[in-house]
């Protein structure tokens, strides 16, 4: 075993100078480890385990090399050299600094990719928007995904090394420092992880380890990977258990869980939960994103408790609300085309749109609010458009107010998109840079993907391999500091300072059927959530429909009677 217990994987210390290196590589005959620009043989164990004690220290560079002579970087590296193909470095484990964390009800959310959140695109640059983040109401930043993964700029999903946070934002030390900055102004700090898929680049797993892979699947992405098998559980529960336990993160968000299909029992998404929280202290959040609308990770325990996944990513209301908001119908949004305001409500007082309708999801109306995380916009409803727009360049300004107050107020998680909180006009585009010919498999996909959208032609795609493709999606900071963009922020800051004095304090005991959906059609929408002692009402109209009435205390209100839309939000507390 490795001389760390928390860890099967990697390069550990053992004490007295010496580090324990251990790979599993069902697929090879025998391993050398180079280290100090020597060659020595690996030890065969069982299972297809090698391992090797060797004299070594902090920051030495070492590598696997393989029957055929090739060198490969270690896959659980928590450092490289250079790049995904070079030399890892020796990288004794951290404990994180101590914090309790704050309760799941208490998120706000805003989504950043910290290479374009700020100019400079570093983890030490990030800590100079903290307090700003705090003080509009936010208590909670989402990082996407920080594994290294080929090339110098992309939006992280192609990682090859999950244990490795990529160079180009900076040091593991840097990376600490900005989660511990966080948490001194009372932020929690969520990862994106991406456990369904390797990356096209840099991916050397199944030269000597074919059975990590499942040769009977494919992802939209890459290679199935087996989860049946014991090494490979491991790998993702461990490294779960390294973001947290090393770095202190507060939570993961597993993307596109959809794709880790499991016939084990407990499948590994249960399996990581149930270990993660009998290991971890304090408040620790997991949250998911599965087309699915399955709901069988995030049912709550005894008295409301999480006891696996404390949410899911809800694209039914997004998707229901961008129909809305913008008209359009193509691609995912045509299921929303026929009645969004109708499927919006229903997300809004049950959770899912669908339910078991067209042949997705599940009944959720029983799970309470605060297991869905709404939004707007997030990276992919962004990005994933060809040009990348945000919704401020595709909605008229009062419907995009009012469903900013419907998403700030609703009891479920609301998450924002970076540059969302002061109006970003500039877009998020797609963007990679590999080098070589992978580079142009990219900008090919690209553009046939939208090939067959309407109103542009393929070639007007941005070139994801370009520079100012990368550039062009970097936050503005004049924006941010210009009159409009100070407006859009004191208008959410008012809407996060009423969720958190006036709705925060009964999501506690909003348990399930909380939602009741009463109005949706002719452009009224109207419904009320019971929290426990309090129920919390929505009215809302889209067009020329007139505003359902409203009982309780008045919580906050956008547009008039002239306005193209216009919502009302009240409280009323049994006494």
């Amino acid at each position: 075993m490795s001389s760390d217990p928390r860890y099967s994987w990697g390069a550990m210390p053992a004490g007295q100078g010496r580090w324990t290196f251990r790979l599993w590589a069902p697929g090879a005959e025998s391993v050398r480890l180079r280290l100090h620009g020597q060659d020595r043989e690996m030890e065969a164990g069982p299972d297809g385990w090698f391992h090797l004690e060797a004299e070594a220290q902090e920051d030495d560079a070492y590598a696997y090399v393989l029957p055929d002579g090739r060198a490969v970087p270690d896959p659980a590296a928590r450092r490289q050299q250079g790049d995904v193909h070079g030399p890892s470095l020796l990288t004794a484990p951290r404990r994180a600094r101590a914090w309790e964390g704050r309760p799941w009800e208490e998120a706000v959310i805003q989504e950043l990719h910290i290479g374009t959140f700020t100019p400079e695109g570093t983890c030490q640059a990030a800590e100079s928007q903290l307090d700003r983040l705090a003080g509009l109401g936010f208590t909670a930043i989402e990082i996407m995904p920080l594994a290294q993964f080929g090339g110098d700029r992309g939006w992280g999903y192609d990682g090859v090394l999950p244990y490795c946070p990529h160079n180009i934002y900076g040091s593991p030390a840097d990376l600490a420092a900005l989660v511990e900055a966080a948490h001194a102004r009372g932020l929690m700090v969520l990862i994106d992880v991406v456990y369904n898929h390797f990356g096209p680049d840099g991916n050397y797993l199944p030269l000597y380890a074919p059975d990590f892979f499942d040769s009977a699947r494919d992802t939209p992405w890459g290679a199935g990977i087996d989860y049946t098998q014991g090494p490979v559980r491991r790998f993702f529960i461990e490294n779960a258990l390294y973001w947290l336990t090393e770095y202190g993160f507060d939570g993961l968000r597993l993307d596109a869980i959809d794709q880790i299909k499991d016939p084990s029992d407990p499948e590994l998404l249960i399996d990581l939960a149930r270990e993660i929280r009998g290991t971890v202290g304090g408040h620790v959040h997991l949250t998911t994103e599965d087309n699915r609308n399955v709901t069988h990770l995030h049912e709550r325990g005894p008295s409301g408790a999480i006891t696996l996944h404390s949410g899911e990513w809800n694209d039914d209301f997004h998707n229901a609300a961008h129909v809305l908001a913008t008209g359009e119908t193509e691609g995912y949004y045509a299921d929303f085309a026929d009645d969004p305001l109708r499927l919006m409500g229903r997300a809004l007082a049950e959770g899912f749109s669908f339910q078991g309708e067209k042949g997705r999801g599940d009944p959720s109306a029983h799970l309470p609010p605060a297991a869905f995380v709404d939004f707007l916009q997030n990276h992919d409803q962004t990005g994933n458009r060809a040009l990348g727009e945000r919704l401020i360049s595709l909605a008229d300004p009062d419907t995009l107010e009012a469903l900013t107050a419907i998403l700030a107020l609703s009891p479920h998680i609301p998450l924002f998109f970076m540059g969302e909180d002061y109006g970003e006009t500039r877009p998020f585009l797609f963007f990679a840079h590999f080098g070589g010919d992978l580079d142009d498999t990219v900008r090919e996909g690209r553009r046939s993907e939208f090939a067959g959208f309407k109103g542009f032609e393929a070639e007007d795609v941005p070139d994801p391999i370009a520079l100012d493709t990368f550039r062009a999606s970097t936050l503005d900071p004049a924006r941010r500091d210009s009159p409009e963009g100070q407006a859009a922020q004191s208008r959410l800051s008012t809407l996060l300072d009423i969720r958190h004095r006036m709705i925060v304090p009964h999501l506690k005991r909003a348990g399930a059927y909380s939602g009741t959906l009463i109005e949706a059609g002719n452009g009224r929408l109207a419904v009320d959530w019971r929290l426990g002692h309090a129920t919390l009402s929505l009215r809302a109209r889209f067009g020329e429909a007139a505003l359902p009435g409203a009982t309780g205390e008045e919580l906050h209100r956008t547009g008039d009677s002239d306005a193209r839309a216009e919502t009302l939000h009240t409280l009323t507390v049994d006494t």
